[in-house]
């Protein structure tokens, strides 16, 4: 099979391999749409996981079921699937304890152009079928549900990790794909004024459709002289960090009330220290907590979010500005994602076989 592949640190290119052979428990599967991720290109142009070499790229698909383990019971050959980012060993103690992301050590969840190949191939494997994949909703466009692999999870856990209440003000901090899902799910989870922190006109209106308040361009001062200006002085309950780097988390202690919480769903690919604030971390005693995670995976919460899609509740087709068909098109898509035009918010690759 072809698959488009990280050859090495900033080198990438189309290659050969063996199909992936399938374990008892597992499924191999082929893409029939698929997504570039800005992970990919930390990855890859960043070298943030160290080097990779021949490591097929990608971890955002939907997918069609072309062989099953004899141990797989729910899934068969012909079965279209949503295929999470995030497929972790579930029997391991990691994921007993709660922390299936890191079954098997720190992000070994995120085993897809990680630590085995990804999805930019004729074919990919999942392990433990069952736990790791669910069915496609009948009807459901596949671009659209491709942001189920990997966006919605990851912003929605932004939330999650924020813990925002009903009347929470919350700050995300950039409104790409991922931070856009944040402003969503803050939405949904009861959020009252909702600042999203962004510059590109399309996220702007994008951010705004899913329901953010206020807007702050960073383009035009300083983020947190902006958001205390509009708070009165008094910060925010709950701060997302969906985008930046290791200096974003000093901008978020500094807007933020005591007793207020960060999420942190940044993939941050450079940088060594993250540095906070003496003074606004209230001396280390401003009972400001900060907590960053790795999205969930797991059939149930792919069959929950898609839940909100087919309900009406969500909507990511607005995620989606550019469209691409066939395989050979992977290419392109990810260099979109590394140059990223002022329109873009996220292409998708759709394949018929």
């Amino acid at each position: 099979m072809k698959g488009f592949a990280m050859l090495g640190i900033g080198k990438t290119g189309w290659i050969e391999k063996d199909r992936p052979a399938c374990g008892p428990m597992d499924a191999i599967c082929r893409p029939i749409a698929l997504a570039p991720c800005t992970s990919d290109i930390h990855t890859v142009w960043e070298g943030a996981l160290g080097e990779r070499k021949d490591m097929i790229l990608g971890h955002e698909a939907i997918g069609e079921v072309v062989e099953v383990g004899s141990l797989v019971k729910d899934f068969k050959p012909g079965d279209k699937v949503i295929v999470p980012a995030i497929t972790p060993d579930w029997n391991s103690l990691e994921a007993q304890a709660g922390y299936q992301m890191h079954s098997g050590g720190m992000l070994s969840g995120w085993k897809f152009s990680n630590f085995k190949d990804g999805v930019f191939a004729e074919f990919f494997h999942v392990n433990d079928a069952d736990g790791n994949l669910a069915h496609l909703p009948e009807g459901m466009d596949p671009a659209a549900a491709c942001m189920l692999a990997d966006m919605v999870p990851t912003g929605f856990h932004g939330v999650e990790l924020a813990d925002i209440q009903f009347g929470d003000s919350v700050v995300v901090v950039g409104i790409g794909p991922v931070g856009l899902m944040s402003v969503a799910g803050a939405v949904l989870r009861g959020a009252s004024r909702l600042f999203a922190v962004g510059s590109r006109t399309n996220c702007i209106n994008a951010a705004k459709a899913y329901g953010a308040t206020d807007i702050i361009n960073y383009r035009e001062g300083d983020i947190v002289e902006q958001v205390m200006e509009k708070t009165n002085g008094k910060g925010v309950d709950r701060v997302i960090i969906a985008g930046g780097d290791v200096d974003t988390f000093a901008q978020a202690i500094k807007m933020l009330k005591p007793g207020g919480k960060i999420g942190n769903v940044n993939y941050l690919g450079e940088g060594d220290y993250i540095k906070i604030p003496r003074v606004e971390w209230g001396c280390g005693m401003g009972h400001k907590a900060i907590a960053g995670g790795l999205m969930p995976g797991g059939r149930l919460r792919m069959e929950k979010l898609a839940s909100l899609m087919v309900s009406g509740r969500l909507d990511t087709s607005k995620l989606v500005t550019h469209r691409f068909e066939g395989l050979d098109k992977v290419e392109e898509a990810l260099m979109l994602m590394k140059d990223k035009p002022k329109d873009l918010i996220k292409p998708v690759v759709t394949i018929k076989w």
